[in-house]
């Protein structure tokens, strides 16, 4: 059986159980072929208390060293992210706050094949750093802002390509993120596209009435708006689209810095009666929301491979997204939504009203993702990490 071990900053913990949770779902379906085993060193900033009234750093610093989380053993070694220089120096502190809690693997007896990292900068840099050490090899999925946004910065971009170098693949998560990937000069020879793929067990079409009485939602057109409350989601742009949209309603799905600023946005708007704030929502939460929708709206002016079109996709509500990165990838017909020719809330109107005149049946919407399930993904990991393996053993044998 193979044996990996999952390295990245974005992973789940007992205390913030949605962070990173996409790595973690493709992880999970990868270990549930049973064709591989998996161990995760997940490192969190280091910070120096616990007290509530420091906020989220004090919620990272309230998470376990060790724990077990939804099956996976997880370690969670702290590391120094100094302020304002770390950006450049945190792929090393990375590295080194990560060492310890490897060599503890290795010395429990689980002797990994590969070093599975996700996020390109910091982590797969640390990666790169942490393959050397231990003498192993290692791949690094590209995620999205990592390429279209950390590497605009010299330095970074400097360090990732020199980890590209290294690297047994290079990963995009679109056909998209990989070009650019190839365009920055990361080898054509060892880069792979590998799309997310949706869980359809858990995100499928339910009663938009019942699930809409389960909520507390009222029988009216409702768009949803998904994601952390930050400036690229375009949250905004929503709230602005929706003073001409009369007979809509606009919910909110997620917590980040912007929440005061957009909350203040929907007073200046006069819009309070017409939209709601969820804050952080669970995946099964979630699943209901996205049923109980009729749009998904999405102005993002930067993506990889956003999971939340294909999971609402699978519900049945179909969506309005920026063409911005594996978008166009993902929202190929009109059952599956409306692409935005500009990310502006004018453009927002103008597809939801579109769509909503040639609204598509839910399972017209749903049969868009037919085949989006991880299998594919899964299959072609299996297939990269044996063959990075065996590889390994020819060397070791030589």
């Amino acid at each position: 059986m193979l044996r990996i071990l999952t390295f990245s900053t974005l992973f789940p913990s007992s205390l913030r159980p949605g962070h990173g949770i996409f790595v973690e779902t493709r992880l999970r379906e990868l270990v549930s072929s049973g064709k591989v085993e998996a161990r995760v060193v997940a490192p969190v900033p280091w910070f120096f208390s616990t007290h509530p009234r420091f906020g989220e750093y004090a919620r990272m610093a309230r998470i376990p060293r060790r724990e077990h989380h939804n099956g996976f053993d997880v370690q969670h070694p702290r590391y120094f992210l100094p302020p304002k220089v770390g950006m450049n120096m945190s792929p090393f502190t990375l590295a080194l706050g990560a060492r310890p809690a490897i060599q503890t693997l290795l010395d429990e007896g689980y002797d990994f094949d590969v070093i599975d990292a996700h996020y390109y900068y910091p982590d797969g840099v640390a990666a790169a750093l942490l393959a050397r050490h231990f003498n192993k090899p290692f791949t690094v999925t590209a995620r999205g802002s990592d390429i279209n946004l950390i590497a605009g910065h010299a330095i970074p971009r400097r360090l990732m390509g020199w980890a590209s170098k290294h690297a047994s693949a290079s990963i995009g998560v679109s056909a998209a993120l990989t070009e650019t990937m190839q365009q920055m000069g990361m080898s054509g020879c060892s880069l792979q596209t590998m799309p997310n793929g949706v869980d359809l067990s858990r995100f499928q079409i339910q009663a938009q009435s019942a699930v809409r009485a389960l909520l507390g939602w009222p029988e009216a057109p409702t768009l949803l708006s998904v994601g952390n409350l930050v400036e690229n989601k375009g949250h905004d742009i929503a709230i602005k689209a929706l003073v001409d949209l009369p007979l809509f309603r606009l919910v909110i799905a997620g917590e980040g810095q912007q929440r005061s600023a957009l909350e203040s946005l929907v007073h200046q708007t006069h819009m309070s009666s017409r939209v709601q704030f969820l804050g952080r929502v669970g995946q099964d939460e979630l699943a209901k929301c996205y049923s109980a929708a009729d749009i998904l709206v999405l102005p993002s002016s930067r993506e990889g491979w956003p999971n939340v079109l294909m999971e609402s996709l699978a519900c049945g509500t179909p969506v309005v997204a920026t063409g911005v990165g594996g978008i166009p990838e993902i929202v190929t017909s009109n059952d599956a939504g409306r692409l935005l020719p500009q990310r502006t809330a004018a453009c927002v109107v103008a597809a939801v009203a579109d769509l909503w005149e040639h609204l598509p049946s839910r399972a017209a919407v749903r049969l868009t993702t037919q085949h989006c399930d991880w299998q594919r993904t899964t299959d072609a990991q299996i297939a990269l990490f044996n063959k990075i393996a065996n590889e390994q053993t020819k060397v070791a044998h030589a």
